[in-house]
């Protein structure tokens, strides 16, 4: 898998701090003290930055958050940064918090870049960054268009393309844990934009791939609630589905429990789940046939060195996709478990996929019909 190298090798940059990211599911891990002790001398003449890192949810859910903080990490120990990380809970009785909590950050000002993510932030951020704007802000996985905020958004929908493409070659494939029955799941966090890109993309590159593969797809509702996760994932196995793709964050770890116990292949999200469970799950790990990455750290590694050489636009909009190492497949571990032609069939898609040659649709285009896509291929 030459092509996805320049991808996993900074996605491995990222993980290897990863795997020390602990906690179940949903639950709270405390992060890390802003502190020097720890961090190395930044290169002569390098500003370090004070940042703020609003988490709208909690660490430990060994996928997007997880990612962010590993990215934030590693920029710490290079000496780029100090920082410090405010977990605010994900509840909607949480919200309030999100909105406080940035607010008295940007009236504080004593920090130089505040950074907070998805598309549930967007809007309090707009109002607070137009309320401050001597104060600066990068936001991941959303937009935000005003002049003190820089934006990243990751290209889901052609990173759901290639795990449509693998999950349908599995499941008419004869790979262990497989049967006869050619259908494979989704379990969404919230039926919105952003989970909806990623499974037009799934729904697209498994079609393309088999014609009669069926896709269930879900919605938990939120992005921790692990209980309804592993339920929406245990009605999908007794319905024959035998590969099952999570996309809600914390919740998406109930999807892998149910895939470990009931025998059947889980794919990870956002960051190296197998390499993330395998420490405390081993049979969660033993599960999660690959992942699909959604490199947060890597983003913000990538602004941050944007804002050092006075590149970063503000007011603008960074997307990343396949080529430019912002989404892609881990291909260590279980991956290798996959048969050849499954591999070579993913060497081939990526290319077209980047080029354009393969147009993968979006749900941000508000005349695509999800939903029509989403019932016309149910089992």
């Amino acid at each position: 898998m030459k092509k996805y190298l320049s991808v996993l090798l900074a996605a491995l940059m990222v993980l290897a701090i990863m795997a020390g990211c602990g906690g179940n599911g949903g639950s709270s891990t405390p992060a890390p003290a802003p502190s020097g002790d720890n961090s190395t001398p930044a290169p002569e003449g390098t500003k370090v930055w004070n940042v703020a890192n609003i988490v709208n949810g909690n660490l430990g859910d060994k996928s997007f958050f997880d990612s962010c903080e590993a990215g934030l990490k590693k920029l710490q120990d290079d000496g780029l940064i100090k920082y410090k990380t405010f977990e605010l809970g994900a509840t909607d009785a949480d919200q309030p918090k999100w909105v406080s909590t940035l607010d008295e950050l940007s009236a504080d000002g004593s920090y130089d870049l505040i950074v907070c993510g998805t598309y549930q932030m967007d809007a309090y951020l707009n109002e607070c960054a137009a309320k401050y704007p001597d104060q600066k802000y990068f936001i991941y996985d959303a937009e935000v268009a005003q002049p003190n905020v820089a934006s990243i958004t990751f290209k889901q929908n052609d990173l759901g393309y290639l795990v449509g493409t693998a999950a349908a070659l599995m499941t008419s494939s004869s790979m262990e844990k497989i049967n006869s029955e050619k259908v494979i799941g989704f379990v969404g966090g919230e039926d919105g934009p952003v989970i909806n890109d990623f499974l037009v993309g799934f729904i697209q590159g498994a079609q393309a791939a088999d014609p009669e593969v069926k896709i269930d797809s879900q919605y938990v509702g939120n992005f921790y609630d692990t209980g309804r996760g592993k339920e929406i994932a245990n009605v999908m196995v007794n319905n024959k589905c035998d590969v099952i793709w999570g996309v809600a964050g914390g919740a998406g770890n109930g999807a892998a429990e149910a895939a470990a116990e009931h025998n059947v292949w889980f794919i990870g999200v956002d960051s190296d789940q197998e390499a993330t469970f395998s420490a405390s799950q081993p049979q969660m790990a033993a599960a999660t046939i690959f992942s699909g990455l959604k490199n947060c750290g890597d983003g913000v590694i990538y602004m941050l060195n944007k804002l050092n050489d006075g590149t970063i636009e503000w007011g603008k909009t960074t997307q990343l996709g396949i080529a430019e190492g912002g989404v892609g497949l881990t291909n260590g571990g279980n991956f290798q478990k996959l048969p050849d032609d499954i591999k070579k069939a993913l060497d081939d898609v990526a290319p077209k996929v980047t080029s354009g040659e393969i147009k993968v649709d979006t749900a941000f285009d508000e005349s695509f019909d999800v939903k029509g896509l989403r019932d016309s291929v149910r089992p």
